[in-house]
């Protein structure tokens, strides 16, 4: 109970959000590759990569970045 609760309050648990034309993701490592049509990034567990057409990273913070175009895949590896 006391790790659920650490965890609450610090918010270290990755995390992904879809919503039409956004992408947000929560505790990711690194950003490995990013152009207007593919972005890649690594969390713990994996790679997630983006796909579409007019990509951009319209937040960009150490801890969660949000990717904002005409998102047309989002794959986990």
């Amino acid at each position: 109970m006391l790790k659920n609760l650490r965890n609450y309050i610090s918010e270290n648990e990755f995390r992904i959000n879809i919503v039409t034309g956004k992408v947000d993701i929560v505790n990711y490592q690194t950003i490995d590759h990013f152009d207007d049509k593919r972005i890649i990034i690594e969390y713990d567990n994996g790679i997630i990569t983006v796909k579409g057409q007019n990509l951009i990273i319209s937040k960009l913070l150490h801890d969660e970045v949000l990717i904002s175009g005409e998102i047309e895949a989002v794959e986990f590896k």
